[in-house]
């Protein structure tokens, strides 16, 4: 087994399943958060060496809770992957401006969510 943490920020229960048992499969522990609020609280205790993360989340947006992960010193060089539904013109830009190292729209691509995932764990 894998010794990677992989943290999922996601509120739709489908899509953490699918990322859960796609990165399971791969050999990656998963830590699951459903909120932004659920997700700092996990990050006191444990440092994932990447985070996925939802952009439309209910309570802290993902894009505040990116901000806030990059702001704190403890978990500022954690890869953060946004998995979204948005999709128009310009929103990739003003995603990874925010904070994020990559992008993956949904509907979730399988063969693509861990090809990001094991590319940025090497990074980090």
């Amino acid at each position: 087994m894998s010794d990677k943490n992989v943290m999922v920020v996601e509120d739709n229960e489908k899509n953490r399943k699918l990322m859960r048992v796609i990165l399971k499969a791969k050999g990656y522990n998963v830590i699951e958060a459903t909120t932004g609020e659920e997700a700092l609280s996990i990050l006191k205790n444990q440092k994932p060496d990447i985070i996925l993360m939802d952009i439309q989340l209910p309570g802290i947006d993902g894009i505040t809770l990116v901000k806030q992960i990059k702001a704190d010193i403890t978990t500022k060089d954690i890869p953060i992957v946004a998995v979204t539904a948005y999709a128009m013109k310009g929103d990739e830009k003003k995603i990874l401006s925010c904070g994020c190292d990559a992008y993956i729209s949904k509907p979730i691509n399988t063969q693509e969510l861990p090809l990001t995932v094991e590319k940025y764990i090497k990074k980090s």
